[in-house]
């Protein structure tokens, strides 16, 4: 409040100083807001500022007296004068006013530019109405004499100075159009952006179609056209899927796709192979009439595994060997049997995915043996959304990618114990089955073994038992029950010393995971064994379904990263995909040919380029597998640790605590 005294400010600057400044090789910069109306005289104390070696900026606001700012601001005026009607271009010209002269510093990419403005001030002025009849006093007593009186009014008027102003421009990171499909492009800052992209083109930061560019697979699309789905039910179907293919194939060529629609009866409107262009697609696709017949699913499953992928190789001599993909659309409950259907689809190397609304999901289960490939949608908005879901789970077939490129040693221990119950062991039982499907199993990529447990561990294969998927899954369904207490520790002991060895064909140089299936009884002794096997470059992977002390959980896994916490056994098959993923993530990373020591007997194991060796004592051969003798005796071989190493819970306890002091130590 109070009086504008701008002289008298920059007289206390003047006496002052700088408060807290520095030596005098520093510049000073001095900015003055006003409205330029001061009180007193500042032509004075301007000039005496200025002989100071005072850069200053003058910024007048509202409606500035322009004559007295030009007065405070240094030369040139048109660089020190700024206006502060606009705050952004206040802003923008203080910014490029300061940098340029003063810091000599421009952000990255943006200039100076100068451009025609007005300066304006707002002045109150005198201004002559007109003359008008008034009366006056007359010197005749008792008379008034009429005249003509100027009537004068105040006015505020604008007065506008002609000028040239000064701006910082720097390039908008959306000039080239980053987004694509119809995204809109939001700008962050001066070189950062990010794309709002329509509806199924949100799995690229550019809103790119990305699936053709990633895999190459046969893919065919079955849609309902039964009465259960309705005809509002077909169109919204057939809208997704011309969305989804202008998201995925754009402009490429189509000729991987292809689609079919059944009720009664099943008809391929659409080959593999038959359209080389999208546009011809999408025609094709508007032209798909409702028919409306019965929901026969399984027929249409049948039907697609024996026709749906008859196509002519271009040479004779080549055949395709592109996954195929079958993507089931339906909101309908089928009124046949799918699951014998969708057994004889899967057995002919067809990879099933199905969409369709919630109340769908027990049935698209059944149809592609997996939930993780039964793609649910809550409301008609959410099907488009779920097209980069869709997307990722097409390119996941034959992917060369993840675990089936990389070599693995995987155990599973599975508790057996009277805690879990028969039921749920056959659950978990079937979750080993199901996960043993994600992998190739063989010498060279995946070997498997499997461990059952209750107060001791037995070994149900090793991982060298089986060299192929079938032999696994066959050896799985035998696994039996067993119904005592339960031991963690034990177990993991077991897998440590009596699967995850050289002797029982671990491989040096492969990475090793271990996945515990428990429900969270008998983990008290199992940290310390599980820190040992993590300590030898053996992940252990902990899966607990029910209700269980977590910190204790976490000291078994090591971390939260390989802990998965499932509160009932009906929802476990849900988290298969996370991890599966997680172990194969495991098996990308890389591995010390070290740990576990490939070396027998107490040999030091020494990493060299590429390779390790073993230093031997007393033994000799490439892993200190045979004894040396003295004398012409025969070289003996060295006898196997016993295959079966059974713990008393008091000895575990006494194990797990040595184990730990001398981790400590």
């Amino acid at each position: 409040g109070g009086s504008t005294e701008t002289g008298r400010a920059l007289k206390y600057i003047l006496h002052k100083g700088f408060p807290g400044g520095r030596n005098s090789s520093v510049p000073e910069v001095l900015i003055i807001i006003s409205d330029g109306k001061s009180q007193g005289s500042t032509a004075m104390p301007a000039m005496q500022v200025k002989e100071r070696h005072i850069t200053v900026f003058a910024v007048g606001i509202k409606f500035p007296r322009w004559e007295e700012l030009h007065v405070l601001a240094s030369e040139p005026p048109e660089r020190h004068l700024l206006f502060a009607g606009d705050a952004d271009d206040a802003a923008n010209g203080l910014y490029s006013t300061l940098s340029d002269p003063v810091c000599t510093a421009t952000t990255p990419g943006c200039k100076v530019e100068s451009h025609p403005c007005e300066r304006r001030t707002l002045e109150t002025v005198k201004e002559l109405a007109g003359n008008y009849v008034c009366w006056k006093g007359s010197k005749q007593p008792n008379a008034v004499q009429a005249s003509l009186c100027p009537f004068i009014r105040w006015k505020r008027v604008l007065i506008k100075h002609p000028s040239r102003c000064f701006r910082t421009v720097c390039p908008d990171p959306c000039d080239s159009q980053p987004c694509q499909n119809g995204g809109t492009c939001v700008p962050e800052g001066l070189d950062r952006y990010h794309c709002l992209c329509l509806l199924g083109y949100g799995g690229d930061i550019h809103c790119a179609a990305k699936l053709s560019l990633e895999c190459g697979v046969d893919l065919l699309f079955l849609m309902d056209s039964s009465a259960g789905v309705t005809l509002e039910g077909f169109l919204r179907f057939k809208a997704f899927l011309k969305r989804f293919l202008q998201t995925v194939v754009g402009q490429d060529s189509p000729k991987s796709v292809g689609v079919a629609q059944y009720d009664d009866h099943v008809k391929i409107p659409i080959e593999l192979g038959q359209h080389k262009d999208a546009f011809s697609l999408m025609k094709s696709i508007d032209a798909l009439n409702f028919s409306g017949g019965r929901t026969l699913t399984g027929r249409a499953l049948q039907y697609i595994a024996q026709h749906g992928f008859r196509s002519t190789p271009v040479f004779a001599d080549v055949q395709d060997d592109l996954p195929r993909v079958v993507v089931l659309l339906t909101d309908s409950k089928s009124q046949d049997s799918v699951a014998e259907a969708a057994k004889y689809a899967k057995d002919q190397n067809l990879f099933l995915i199905g969409v369709g609304s919630s109340f769908m999901r027990a049935e698209l289960t059944t149809v592609t043996g997996n939930p993780q490939q039964a793609i649910v949608y809550s409301d008609p908005q959410d099907l488009f959304n779920r097209i980069p879901e869709l997307q990722r789970k097409i390119c996941s077939v034959g992917s060369l990618e993840g675990c089936q490129a990389q070599s693995l040693d995987l155990a599973f221990a599975v508790d057996a114990s009277s805690g879990v119950g028969l039921e749920n062991f056959l659950r978990l039982r079937r979750f080993v089955r199901s996960s043993c499907l994600h992998f190739v199993i063989n010498r060279d990529v995946t070997q498997i073994a499997l461990v059952i447990y209750g107060s001791k561990a037995h070994t149900v294969f090793a991982l060298d038992t089986h060299t192929s998927n079938s032999a696994v899954l066959q050896a799985i369904d035998q696994v039996p029950f067993l119904g005592d207490s339960a031991s963690a520790g034990s177990a993991l002991l077991h897998v440590y010393g009596d699967v995850m060895t050289v002797q029982k064909g671990a491989r040096p140089g492969v990475n090793k995971v271990v996945v515990l299936l428990t429900n969270g009884g008998g983990m008290q002794d199992a940290a310390a064994p599980a820190q040992q096997l993590r300590h030898n470059g053996i992940l252990v992977f902990v899966v607990v379904i029910g209700d269980a002390e977590r910190d204790m959980l976490l000291r078994v896994a090591g971390s939260p990263s390989y802990l998965v916490h499932i509160s009932s056994y009906e929802d476990l098959q849900y988290y298969q995909g996370l991890i599966i993923e997680r172990i194969c993530e495991e098996a990308r990373s890389p591995v010390n040919l070290c740990k576990p020591n490939p070396c027998m007997n107490q040999g030091v194991c020494i990493l060299g380029p590429g390779s390790y060796r073993c230093e031997c004592h007393g033994w000799e051969g490439s892993h200190c597998e045979t004894r040396v003798l003295r004398g012409d005796s025969p070289r003996s071989p060295a006898l196997p640790p016993p295959s079966h190493v059974q713990w008393s819970p008091r000895g575990l306890q006494h194990f797990s605590r040595a184990l730990q002091h001398s981790q400590r130590q």
